[in-house]
């Protein structure tokens, strides 16, 4: 019987190491005919995956890109911008130191409407009328300047209304009333252009942007001061009595405001909303 020695059955040249008759010796193939289960390596049990299957992962990781995409710029449009915060129309005047329209407020209900437009982030909170124009440059308000006004009106239609001496001529007293209403009507034109000279000299419009913070940061404290918002809010609710019985000190008496509220965490965060604001239009107009 011929001794049993194993061979190789590949045709290529046998070096040192493969001539050994190790039972762990690897055979060396020349070509691979092994099945879809027995891949050996990732990409080639890719190369026989169903391409409908793989036509439904891409979709599906697309759809998932996308709604994480979106969910995204949900969250970024909710948190508002870094640096100027959500747009509402408060924070839009802040340009003109004057809202666009006035706030409708309520009068059924008046803590409800203070809690939707304190919520909403869409509506402002009720601040002065933009018909009025309350707020002036050079420190002056709109009623200031209608005492003003109407005063060198007195003064001006005293001087025009003094009369001449007597006279029985008809058409002498024709002539003269003539002449008093021409400068009647001259002096009405002359009141007229002035004040509307003084409108325009003290518009918030022909001011500067320090101007139109210094409005702004005063509107911020007759908005949210408390001790406006103190006449809509409901009163804080008394102590306890079990708690007054443990500490008789907390049954403390409310002390008087002496004064507008300009430290309270609402006008500071809106008079910061202000000056940052002002900061960022600065720096976008001089790069």
């Amino acid at each position: 019987m011929p001794p049993r020695i194993p061979l190789f059955s590949s045709l290529r040249a046998l070096n040192g190491h493969g001539c050994t008759a190790s039972p762990s010796a690897q055979i060396c193939r020349t070509f691979a005919s092994t099945s879809v289960d027995q891949a050996s390596t990732v990409q080639q049990k890719r190369r026989h995956r169903d391409p409908y299957a793989l036509a439904q992962a891409r979709a599906r990781k697309a759809a998932n890109i996308s709604r994480q995409q979106l969910l995204e710029q949900e969250r970024s449009a909710a948190l508002g911008d870094p640096v100027r915060g959500i747009n509402t129309p408060f924070v839009q005047s802040f340009e003109t130191a004057i809202p666009s329209t006035p706030t409708p407020s309520s009068t059924s209900d008046t803590h409800a409407a203070t809690r939707n437009e304190s919520t909403s982030p869409d509506r402002s909170p009720s601040g002065p009328n933009a018909q009025n124009d309350e707020y002036k440059n050079f420190f002056l308000t709109q009623r200031e300047i209608q005492e003003a006004s109407i005063r060198s009106e007195q003064l001006t239609a005293s001087v025009a209304d003094q009369d001449f001496f007597e006279t029985n001529d008809p058409e002498e007293k024709q002539r003269r009333e003539q002449e008093r209403q021409q400068n009647e009507q001259e002096r009405k034109e002359r009141h007229a252009t002035a004040t509307e000279a003084l409108n325009r000299i003290v518009s918030l419009s022909n001011g500067s942007s320090k101007d139109r913070l210094r409005v702004n940061i005063q509107r911020c404290v007759d908005t949210f001061g408390r001790h406006q918002t103190d006449k809509k809010l409901p009163p804080k609710p008394p102590v306890a009595e079990s708690i007054l019985l443990k500490n008789p000190s907390a049954n403390t008496q409310k002390v008087e405001r002496a004064g507008p509220d300009t430290g309270s965490s609402e006008v500071q965060i809106a008079i910061l909303t202000a000056k940052i604001k002002t900061l960022a239009d600065f720096l976008e107009s001089r790069g």
